[in-house]
């Protein structure tokens, strides 16, 4: 199976790249990753709605160049349906079963997503009701990606 991250902004502090380097290791036994980061717009303090939607549109253009129609893709957004590991891990061993051979995941940016990525989901998922930084995000992203393809192998993880 072939999953995508696809994120807006690049990672900039060591230890978030660090973390992401030794989950896309550890993932390498089970899944072909790439990790597609596309540039994000600066966003000043306070920025008005207009500005906002901008960014956001800016930012989901960029985004949607890399969407597959072929591909089931699952947007990371605080208003989609929250599941345990176990759940997860279900979800994406289910879609290997049905024949899916490629995830993408969605990442926006401190802004979120924009509504033309949104609609392209298949599936929106939320890891909490508290907001994260967008790039710690993908660090807890590819941990449960990891320990999902560790619960579907039957292999052992920490509950």
């Amino acid at each position: 199976m072939k999953i995508s991250v696809i994120c807006v902004g690049k990672v900039k502090e060591n230890f978030y790249r660090e973390a992401i380097a030794e989950y896309a290791k550890r993932l390498s036994r089970y899944c072909k990753l790439e990790i597609l980061e596309v540039e994000d717009e600066k966003t000043p303090d306070r920025p008005s709605d207009v500005m906002k939607e901008q960014i956001l549109k800016k930012e989901g253009e960029r985004m949607n160049r890399y969407i597959r129609d072929d591909a089931y893709k699952i947007a990371l957004a605080i208003e989609g349906k929250k599941m345990d590991s176990e759940r997860f891990a279900s979800k994406i061993g289910g879609l290997g079963v049905k024949g899916v051979s490629h995830i993408q995941f969605l990442i926006g940016g401190s802004l979120g997503l924009h509504p033309s990525v949104l609609q392209k989901s298949d599936e929106k998922l939320s890891f909490s009701d508290m907001t994260f930084p967008h790039q710690l995000m993908r660090v807890i992203l590819l941990e449960q990606v990891y320990r999902g393809f560790r619960i579907n192998a039957g292999e052992p993880y920490h509950k």
